[in-house]
């Protein structure tokens, strides 16, 4: 039996549709919930659902009985609130007391120096999962996602169309993006085939781009041009600022510009096609369904 964590987020929500399009009878799969008020339509698709959450081994150890097959989507990682290496500590120690036989754990792409890159926290909180799981005794298969395509819009601004200007600052970086839908498929598709066992897996989209590449695919589908501009960070946190855009989205937003400027996500990997058994969607057919 599979069972699924986050069940209600993006990605999890996703794999488990996979899972169901690929013949896993709904009778096969669990879900872990917060709570049954928040199971909304998981309970009409006649999955398993079970109380759980990252905060509470016992909880999951109960949630975890009889599963095979863990799918670990990651936490949330919200500071002081929600501290993602913790909760999938948690987690994975909650999966071996229930005798859990393998975790399939849906990591982040990183390359050699991440440790000072501008989301060194975010990746080193990665890793230390990873280790964690490697000693814990379990097997595993570790899937190295690259970043989500559908974030494109939230650097490049949802009005890119009306004012026809990129204002980023990634400088000339580049990153291998990729469709969440892909990725939680190729989740399901681990979940679900053998040979995984123990492996570590590169999700990144097979070509890398960066912004002015983005901004002329954009220009392409519009038929006008869009300009990419590259802001200092001072410039950039000054103008989101005086916009009355909060301090912690001016962060995040900061910090994942920066990571890119820096290459932290510039990765080309043919893995996710091999799962997929086709070529991922790339960034100029992603823009070109967003502008149909």
């Amino acid at each position: 039996m599979i069972l699924v964590t986050g069940a209600t987020g993006n990605f999890g929500s996703k794999a488990i549709t996979h899972l169901l399009k690929k013949g896993v009878p709904a009778s096969e799969i669990a879900v872990m919930v917060r709570s049954m008020d928040s199971a909304g339509t998981l309970e009409k698709l006649g999955v398993d659902l079970r109380i759980g959450n990252y905060d509470d081994v016992e909880a999951m150890v109960k949630a975890f009985a009889g599963i095979e097959h863990l799918l670990l989507v990651s936490s949330s990682d919200r500071g002081a609130i929600e501290n993602r290496t913790k909760h999938h500590i948690n987690a994975i120690t909650a999966a071996k007391e229930a005798n859990v036989r393998h975790i399939t754990y849906t990591s982040f792409i990183r390359k050699e120096g991440h440790e000072k890159s501008a989301i060194a926290g975010f990746q080193n909180s990665h890793l230390e999962t990873e280790k964690f799981l490697k000693d814990s005794g379990l097997t595993y298969t570790i899937l190295q996602n690259g970043i989500y395509q559908e974030m494109i819009f939230a650097f490049a601004g949802e009005n890119v169309a009306e004012n026809h200007t990129i204002f980023f600052p990634a400088k000339q970086g580049k990153a291998g993006w990729v469709l969440r839908e892909e990725l939680a498929e190729a989740a399901a598709q681990v979940l679900t085939t053998e040979g995984h066992k123990n492996k570590t897996y590169i999700l990144a989209n097979t070509v890398a781009i960066g912004f002015e590449q983005i901004a002329a695919y954009i220009s392409e589908r519009l038929n006008e041009e869009v300009k990419y501009t590259n802001p200092d960070i001072t410039t950039f946190s000054d103008v989101l600022k005086n916009s009355g855009v909060p301090p912690m989205y001016i962060n995040m937003m900061t910090m994942w510009g920066t990571a890119i400027a820096e290459g932290t996500m510039n990765l080309e990997d043919n893995t996710l096609e091999l799962l997929l058994g086709r070529k991922p969607k790339n960034v100029q057919e992603f823009i070109g369904e967003i502008y149909g």
